[in-house]
Formats: structure tokens, C-alpha cells, sequence
């Protein structure tokens, strides 16, 4: 999912396949809140339909509305299987999957959230013409490809079916999912957006359900989404798990980061899950133990425009990453806060290394000029593109000085937009120059750090970039027999790509966030998203 925000890494975790530890069997008695209701800091999210939503912000809105196949501890990031929407999932050769639902959970307009609606959700996903973000969850289900337009088809034609063929629904309860290749980590990702179900409603009018989606959550939509304003959700009491504590949530929709902030100080925000950077040393005095500070999945880059000629050479690109000097950056602008990026991976997720990227991620300043010498030299101007509002201006205005004084580049400039524009200009490949971008981990594993954003057909991949080897290893990958058989090969990839640098690995980092006195019980993990449901309101 990409992030625009400064969010970060933490020690190795397992990709153990634990257990619920029963806190929630069979979908437990709705049981009463504590009433009261409290707001939320998100920026405008780019969309609301889960299978075509892979930012933080409206990820962050649909984990209200939603409630997941799957979910993953707080503390350790292991994936619980039995704590969200199903009681199991098995294979006997990691390639056939049995998913058993929970019986008796419902969308908020009471349609049952059985196994059709999963298969509704998967196939709507994956469907070719709907163009969604998050298709390529489901190009490893068999019949996916069906659902594709060849790309030298006359214009309206149509896919050759509507229906993944890989997806069976045994009966109102089980979903058999047929995979082309054998995929060990398949459990591991059944906690994100892509695989909510869909209600028979959003078929009839799926621009109707992008405005009011319609989920399965601990919340259900308040009135319409009010775009660049507020989304409001109030509880679902009809909830088939652990009802939410409080009545109702609304996610006040910021352009800037800072105009959030003051509204955190003055009383007038309730949650906030990512303070400006620049503020972090005076929030740690205003917030006390109100402040959250811990170990996150994001990693953040600097990406390069490869289908602009001028970074078609790998030394323009090694010569930029070695003239910046990230500690320095880190330490005047963060406090400290981040570690400097020497890999791909997130030390989050077990098979991250600490410097797979060797001498091309260390600050070498005068080997960097050497390169760009070597390179033919940089000539014109260079503009550094950034999403705006997030707090990203001082630490790019930081790297640009370093570029001047360590490449001699002397004209530098900024384009800055708007989060859903810089992410259209992105996918339209008409940005023009190095971009910064991050992302927050889907569910944790090291493949979902490579394959979306460096794989030639991956949905993040903003750069224009493709390696065959980087796509044969990772293929290889998901096809081992084990999570742990599989993290060489994508270690393997990793290498190939960090030679490659199609971007610069700048940071990881943590959740800092901070909330009033109004709430109490607020806890973000290790994804930066809200655990909604458990906020206590102070009546």
C-alpha cells in the first residue's frame, strides 16, 4: 500500500501462522460500548472501494467499515488466524486453499457476508476493465488472466469472462481458492483491503458504493462521504464481533499535516497517527504518555523517473544516492527518530538484512561526484517531487542542498501537489524528475516490499522499472515450499534491484502519533492504522 507519510522499522518478527488464542471463536455476542464519540486526522483518501484502495488514508477509513479474513497481533505482527471474519484456512499443498468463514456476519445493510461475497469482492478486483490498484493480489488465481483485455485487442472488447475460475464457493460458508502456483504466504496476506467482501449492493452501483461503502465492520458510514471535509461511521449494533467501544468516528479530512497538529493541541482533533516531523521534539513535552511512539513497517524512498532518459544510467542514480547523507538529514530534522535505509525491506519483517545495499546507500560524496563525472555530468535543472501537506518539505529542501554542494547541481526546484494528484501524475508517468514515496507493509513478508513496487507488472511501481531475473526470482519465491524457503530467493531479488537502485532507500522509521484527553485505550500498529474499535471515549 503506498504511504504519504513519515512512519517506520522494528526488530525481525516470525511469519508464524498463529493461532486466534480463542478471544474471539465464533464470532462473539456483540456485547455494549462506552458511548461517546471522538475524531480522527486522515488526508483525503484516493478511494473507498477496498479493492481499489492501497493508500494509508483510506485504509485507514475502511478498517472502520471492514473487518478482515485475518488479523495480526498488535505486538508482534504474527498473523491470527480466527480473529477476524474466518475460523480457518488450509491447504494440504499450499496451492488449493480451504477458507471457512464464520457463520452469521453481515454487511451493514444486512446482506450475508458469506462466501459469494468474498468471490463478488475478488472477482470485482480482479475484473480487467474496473482497473483497480489492488488486482494484482489475485493474479496468482487460477483464471485470473480471463478476466484481463489483451493489450492488442480492439478497443471495447470485453474479457472473456467475468469470474476467476480459481475461485469456488463450496457452500454459503467456504470458499475453495485454486492458485496457478503454490503460495506458502497466502494466509499471511488475507488481512488486507483487497480480499474484503463486497455486498451484492455495490454491483448495482459501484460509483453509489465508492460514496457509501457498505461493510462488515465494528462501524457503518453516517451519511455520504464528504469529500475533502469529513467522513462520518457510526456502530453497527448489529456487529457479529466485539461491538466498538464508542458511538461514532469522524475522520476530518486535512490538506496539511500542521493545521491536523494544531487542531490536536487545541482540543479540536481527538487522533492523530502522524505528527509533522518538524514537531515531534515540542509534542513530547505537550503530550506526555499521550504520545505514541513504536515500532512501524514504513520505509521511505526516493523514486526515479526511469522513462525519463536522464536516469537511464545506474551511475546518475548510484551518484545521487551516495551524495545524500541521511543521518545528517535524520538528525537535524527528525531527532533522530529513523534509521538510514541500507535495504529494501523493513527490519519489521524477518528476512530484512541491515545493509544489503553496500556502498550504493552509503554517504560517499566524493565518489558520488566521481560517478556523475563518469556519467557525462548532470546538465539543467533537476525538480524534486514530493506529495504536499505531510510535512516532506524541510527534508527535501535538505537533500537538494546536498546535491548542490556534493554533485555541483546548481538549479534545483520543488513541484509539490496534493495527494491524489501527485499519485495520478505518478501512475501516468509524468513526473519529471526524483520523487519521494513510501510504503507501509500489506501483511509481513519480504515479497510484499519487492514484487508491488519492482516487479515489471507490480501496482507501485511507479518507476518504469523492469528486471526478468527480479521477476523469475520472486515468482520462485512465492512458489517455495515454506515462508522461510522462500526468503532467500527474495533476498536474491532484493539484490538485483538494490543494483539496479531504480530508487533511493532513504529511511525507516515509527509510528508517532499522539490523541487528547478526550480518549484513552488508543493503540496503532506496526501497518500505522488505528485499532478504531477499542478507543475509549472519557464521558
Amino acid at each position: 500500500m503506498r504511504s504519504l507519510r513519515v512512519v517506520a522499522g522494528i526488530a525481525a518478527v516470525s511469519l508464524v501462522l498463529a493461532g486466534c488464542g480463542g478471544d474471539d471463536d465464533d464470532g462473539a455476542a456483540p456485547g455494549g460500548g462506552t458511548g461517546g464519540e471522538f475524531s480522527v486526522y486522515v488526508c483525503e483518501p484516493e478511494h473507498l472501494v477496498p479493492q481499489n484502495t492501497n493508500e494509508t488514508c483510506g485504509a485507514e477509513v475502511l478498517g472502520a467499515l471492514f473487518t478482515s479474513l485475518v488479523d495480526y497481533d498488535v505486538g508482534t505482527n504474527e498473523v491470527r488466524i480466527g480473529a477476524g471474519t474466518a475460523s480457518s484456512v488450509e491447504s494440504d499443498d499450499q496451492r488449493v486453499w480451504t477458507i471457512k468463514l464464520k457463520e452469521g456476519w453481515t454487511f451493514h445493510n444486512g446482506e450475508p457476508a458469506n462466501a459469494a461475497a468474498y468471490a463478488r469482492g475478488w472477482n470485482a478486483g480482479a475484473y480487467g476493465p474496473n482497473a483497480y490498484g489492488n488486482a494484482y493480489f489475485f493474479e496468482n488465481i487460477a483464471g485470473y488472466d480471463d478476466l484481463q483485455v489483451p493489450t492488442d485487442a480492439p478497443a471495447g472488447t470485453k474479457p472473456a469472462a467475468t469470474e476467476m475460475s480459481g475461485i469456488e464457493v463450496v457452500d454459503e460458508w467456504t470458499l475453495r481458492v485454486t492458485l496457478k502456483d503454490a503460495f506458502s504466504q497466502f494466509p499471511v496476506t488475507l488481512g488486507y483491503t483487497a480480499f474484503y467482501p463486497l455486498p451484492e449492493a455495490y454491483t448495482g452501483d459501484p460509483d453509489a458504493f465508492e460514496e457509501r461503502p457498505i461493510g462488515t465492520g465494528p462501524f457503518q458510514m453516517d451519511g455520504s462521504w464528504q469529500h475533502n471535509q469529513q467522513i462520518r461511521v457510526q456502530r453497527y449494533d448489529n456487529y457479529a464481533g466485539t461491538a466498538a467501544k464508542a458511538d461514532a468516528i469522524t475522520f476530518r479530512i486535512y490538506s496539511n499535516v500542521n493545521t491536523g497538529y494544531n487542531d490536536l493541541l487545541g482540543g479540536n482533533l481527538d487522533i492523530m497517527d502522524s505528527l509533522p516531523p518538524e514537531r515531534l521534539g515540542d509534542a513530547r513535552a505537550q503530550f506526555g504518555d499521550r504520545l505514541i511512539e513504536r515500532a512501524s513497517s514504513n520505509f521511505t524512498y526516493v523514486g526515479f523517473p526511469l522513462y525519463d532518459e536522464r536516469f537511464a544510467d545506474v551511475r546518475v542514480r548510484r551518484a545521487i544516492s551516495m551524495a545524500i547523507d541521511r543521518q545528517a538529514i535524520i538528525d537535524a530534522i527528525f531527532n533522530g527518530a529513523y534509521t538510514p535505509a541500507g535495504s529494501l525491506v523493513s527490519p519489521v519483517v524477518a528476512g530484512s538484512r541491515d545493509n544489503a545495499c553496500g556502498q550504493w546507500c552509503t554517504y560517499r560524496p566524493e565518489e558520488a561526484r566521481q560517478l556523475l563525472t563518469e556519467a557525462g555530468g548532470w546538465r539543467g535543472s533537476l525538480v524534486l517531487w514530493f506529495n504536499s501537506g505531510s510535512g516532506h518539505e524541510k527534508w527535501m529542501e535538505a537533500v537538494s542542498n546536498q546535491l548542490r554542494s556534493n554533485l555541483g547541481i546548481s538549479s534545483i526546484s520543488f513541484k509539490s501537489l496534493e495527494f491524489a494528484e501527485y499519485l495520478e501524475l505518478l501512475d501516468q508517468e509524468k513526473v519529471t524528475g526524483p520523487f519521494r514515496l513510501g510504503w507501509v507493509m500489506d501483511y509481513p513478508s519480504p515479497q510484499n516490499y519487492l514484487q508491488p513496487i519492482y516487479s515489471t507488472t507490480g501496482s507501485s511501481n511507479n518507476f518504469g522499472y523492469s528486471n526478468e531475473q527480479v521477476d523469475q526470482l520472486l515468482a520462485r519465491g512465492n512458489a517455495a515450499e515454506t515462508v522461510e524457503a522462500g526468503i532467500e530467493l527474495y533476498q536474491q531479488a532484493e539484490d538485483l534491484v538494490l543494483a539496479d537502485l531504480p530508487n533511493v532507500p532513504m529511511w525507516f522509521g515509527k509510528v508517532q502519533g499522539a490523541h487528547s484527553n478526550g480518549v484513552s485505550n488508543v493503540a496503532i500498529d506496526a501497518f500505522t492504522r488505528i485499532r478504531l474499535a477499542e478507543v475509549t471515549v472519557n464521558q
